[in-house]
């Protein structure tokens, strides 16, 4: 396994076009994590505390339109 300066050094070199693609990657990979960690979330309760904020807001009347 590499280390984080190679692999540093290794990307600071790379030609612009491959460091975009790169780039493009390293977002898409981030944005799939994120959406399976919140899927996961959403499927075992961790973040029912949210629409129990929302209905107390809405029952108190001070839910915001976005």
């Amino acid at each position: 396994m590499k280390t984080f300066e190679e692999v540093k050094s290794q990307i600071e070199a790379l030609p612009h076009r491959e460091y975009m693609k790169l780039v493009h990657w390293l977002a898409e990979h981030d944005a799939d994590s994120w959406d399976k960690e919140i899927e996961i979330d959403a499927a075992n309760g961790s973040l029912d505390f949210l629409m129990e904020e929302a209905l107390d807001e809405k029952r108190k009347g001070t839910l915001r339109q976005i």
